[in-house]
């Protein structure tokens, strides 16, 4: 069972990757199900190893490295299609926020102290990361049924999907950005309380 969870944590990482040239060449139903499968495989992994007791420091880091780079790759791709103010000011300063995030660690493991991810079952993190997830899925499914529509097909169902998914999107980005600041504040107190055990 650890080595099946570890796969879903290398794949994760994978497709982060993969996404790239998949949006690059336009082979958006490729990049929508790649994301879809790698999105359910954060949440499945984690079930498993803590259902199995298979969690380790080195797969709590690795987990947590796939989900950033899946998520920052793929709104990075996604600025950059839709070079518009709404999408690329919250890509930007979510990208900022996760680099932020992830200095504050640095700087404490030097200090051999650790800044855990909050165990809550709805932490402010994890309802992020949910929303990142139901952004990007709308944005690519977008892209992907944008495909099926030509001037001789055309359905009210497609047509339906083409203006709902824009406004999930957008919602969704700009909710996710609320998140990842939210998050940041949390995470900037817990360094603040962290740094006390080092003056002491």
């Amino acid at each position: 069972m650890k080595f099946f969870v570890n796969f879903l944590t290398a794949f994760r990482i994978a497709a982060a990757f993969a996404i790239i040239p998949t949006l690059m060449f336009g082979l958006y139903w490729t990049s929508f199900i790649l994301f879809l499968l790698a999105a359910i495989s954060d949440w499945f992994d984690g079930f498993l190893a803590k259902k199995f007791n298979v969690c380790s420091k080195i797969g709590g880091v690795m987990d947590h490295i796939g989900d950033k780079l899946l998520v920052v790759n793929t709104f990075i791709m996604l600025a950059i299609m839709m070079p518009v103010w709404f999408v690329v000011v919250p890509v930007i300063i979510m990208t900022a926020r996760e680099l932020y995030v992830s200095g504050l660690r640095e700087f404490l493991g030097t200090q051999k102290i650790e800044m855990p991810v909050p165990k809550a079952r709805f932490s402010m993190g994890k309802i992020k990361t949910t929303l990142q997830m139901i952004t990007i899925c709308a944005f690519l499914l977008l892209f992907a049924i944008g495909t099926l529509i030509t001037p001789d097909i055309t359905s009210r169902t497609l047509t339906l999907a083409i203006y709902v998914l824009p406004q999930i999107g957008i919602w969704g980005m700009w909710l996710s950005l609320v998140a990842s600041l939210w998050s940041a504040t949390q995470y900037t107190f817990t360094f603040t309380k962290k740094l006390k055990q080092i003056k002491k």
